[in-house]
């Protein structure tokens, strides 16, 4: 069992951030401080350097980070298993899962009421930002899974398929766009709104437009927006074309507030994939989430 004192020093290491652990916490500075000191004077060493007004861990501090990490993971292993034997050992279990926008807001929600009711001890924290962000979350260990949409892959992450996803080319009622069919060679002339760098959504377009020979820079991009809701809420207020995940859009479709603009030749399809850590493909309580979102959406395993 980890001490609370570990628990601590992890979550400054993590945040590299006494003030921010003190938030995450719900601790005071100097409460924070003292465990760290405690932990100082136990291994006879310093466990971060300060530098002004921001810190960083020195070489014995990131040795027992990187060891309590691992020891974490050993700790959750166990608890699993001691569940497995015993259905009255019901220790409160983190899980942090990290998901791209589309996911956070349109695919998971119903899957985690029904996870939460079938494990109630179970608290999830869920990090929702672009594919690139909670690729990176993963790497740092800052969530122990993640849902994202197809990017470029890290050779030390596992990327295991989940569900596919439709990006609809759509419009305003009021845009003139409404009543067109669209070719390809027309896009460079159409005022469009996209995504942000990062977002897999964007990339999906990238990619497919590369393939029939267009750049994103020769389109006529009026804005980029960060998020799903936000984009989709200018394409209401707007007249220009976007590029949308179905799944994102299928109220304002059907109370006509949105219309899909057709575009020859052009099928933008996109996978969702569950991303882990390689080594960590046989934690149970992952294992468990991602067969029970499986499950949940009848996605054969």
């Amino acid at each position: 069992m980890l001490s609370s004192r570990h628990l601590i020093f992890m979550e400054v290491a993590r945040l590299l951030s006494f003030t921010k652990a003190s938030q995450t916490l719900f601790l005071s500075q100097s409460a924070i401080s003292k465990h760290i000191k405690s932990l100082e004077y136990f291994y006879k060493i310093g466990l971060f350097e300060r530098h002004g007004t921001s810190i960083s861990l020195t070489l014995a501090g990131q040795t027992l980070y990187t060891k309590l990490l691992e020891a974490g993971q050993l700790q959750d292993e166990l608890h699993q298993e001691l569940q497995q034997i015993s259905e009255d050992f019901l220790p409160p279990t983190k899980l942090a899962l990290g998901a791209s926008t589309t996911i956070s807001l349109y695919v998971l929600p119903p899957v985690l009421s029904a996870y939460l009711h079938r494990y109630p001890s179970i608290q999830i924290s869920v990090l929702n930002r672009n594919s690139d962000t909670i690729q990176n979350a993963l790497l740092t260990h800052d969530i122990d899974v993640g849902i994202v949409e197809g990017l470029t892959r890290v050779n030390t992450l596992v990327y295991t398929p989940f569900m596919t996803d439709d990006v609809l080319a759509i419009c305003s009622a009021r845009s003139p766009l409404r009543d067109r069919i669209l070719s390809v060679s027309d896009l460079p002339a159409i005022p469009l709104a996209v995504r942000e760098n990062g977002s897999g959504t964007l990339a999906v377009i990238e990619d497919e437009l590369s393939k029939k020979g267009i750049t994103l820079s020769a389109l006529r991009v009026l804005i980029r927006l960060g998020g799903t809701e936000a984009l989709k809420n200018f394409v209401l207020a707007d007249t220009c074309l976007a590029f949308l995940p179905k799944r994102a859009i299928l109220k304002e479709l059907a109370a006509g507030e949105l219309f899909e603009v057709p575009i020859r030749d052009l099928t933008l399809q996109r996978t969702f994939y569950f991303i882990q850590r390689k080594g960590t493909e046989n934690n149970r309580l992952v294992s468990t989430f991602i067969h029970f979102t499986k499950r949940h959406y009848s996605i054969k395993e």
